[in-house]
């Protein structure tokens, strides 16, 4: 999913009109859509599952005094030696599924999040820095944003975690590492075309400097993209530090992760044991697609001349 601005234009400047008004236009054209409302919803109840889960999980699955073995790979529905009901089932380690897997979206959400805002914070410079002062600022940039799309991103977060280890602040690293070149490409495009209009020129001839044309005049009006990119960059960087955890290099076996939870179930699964693995698997998939769906729901509306 990509941003494809045609001549600089966006439907949404800040820098003219009413900023309430066209707030007020962009939820109406949001709304106009079903799907995108059912995304927003099924992303906000995922937002509130993972800031509620210590409150709302039938039990702690990362607290060893609440778990039993002899509940180890229990199915669906079953009931536990301690009368509980496991509506999910169990792990192999008596572990409550449905417990196990709000926490892994937690984590999920978590290292997501905060990875996208630290990648958008040094793309965002990155990119505005480029595309206002160009020649061999922009060139400098570039070059290091074509060297880091010229490789896979799944090996350079296997490279990164190599080196650095396994662990929750790693994996945000290696994130960062592997996010920061397409926030940069996308600010400094936008920031190239905006840096010739005529309020950036006049903001030049009331005296206003650099870091004032940077942040208060171009950054505004590179946040339509910017927010699109976003919202597709969270959704891979779900789905990023899942596979590495399922790989074993991500987050260590303590800490809950969705990508840990189908590895572990993984083998149980041709033994007729597939919730240990395909519930936390259907719920991965849930959350990076309904991202996904809602970025691309924005990209229709902030920029309506796109068309792929």
């Amino acid at each position: 999913m990509q941003w494809q601005p045609e001549n600089g234009e966006s439907t949404f400047k800040f820098n003219d009109g009413s900023v309430f008004y066209r707030m007020q236009e962009f939820f109406k054209q949001f709304a106009r859509s079903r799907l995108a409302v059912i995304n927003l919803i099924i992303a906000l109840i995922i937002i509130f599952a993972t800031l509620l889960a210590p409150w709302i999980s039938p039990q702690d699955p990362y607290n060893l005094l609440e778990l039993n073995i002899m509940d180890s790979r229990l199915p669906p529905g079953a009931v536990g030696l301690s009368g509980k009901t496991f509506y999910l089932g169990t792990d192999a380690q008596g572990r409550d599924m449905l417990s196990a897997i709000l926490y892994g979206m937690r984590t999920s959400v978590f290292v997501a999040i905060s990875a996208c805002c630290i990648a958008l914070t040094i793309g965002a410079i990155l990119g505005l820095m480029a595309g206002y002062f160009g020649g061999i600022t922009d060139t400098i940039v570039m070059r290091l944003v074509d060297l880091k799309l010229g490789f896979p991103t799944i090996l350079i977060a296997l490279i990164l975690l190599v080196i650095l280890g396994r662990g929750v602040d790693k994996v945000i690293i290696a994130i960062v590492m592997v996010q920061w070149a397409y926030f940069a490409r996308t600010v400094r495009g936008v920031a190239k075309m905006e840096s010739q209009r005529e309020y950036i020129e006049a903001a030049k001839g009331l005296g206003a400097g650099p870091i004032r044309i940077l942040f208060m005049h171009l950054l505004p009006n590179c946040l339509p993209p910017v927010i699109v990119v976003g919202t597709a960059q969270v959704a891979h960087a779900i789905s990023l530090e899942a596979t590495l955890s399922f790989l074993g290099i991500g987050l260590p076996v303590i800490k809950p992760s969705l990508g840990l939870l189908i590895a572990n179930g993984f083998k149980y699964l041709l033994s007729g044991m597939y919730w240990i693995s395909v519930y936390p698997g259907v719920i991965l998939f849930i959350m990076v697609m309904s991202i996904n769906l809602l970025g691309d729901r924005l990209r229709e509306i902030l920029n309506p001349r796109s068309t792929s």
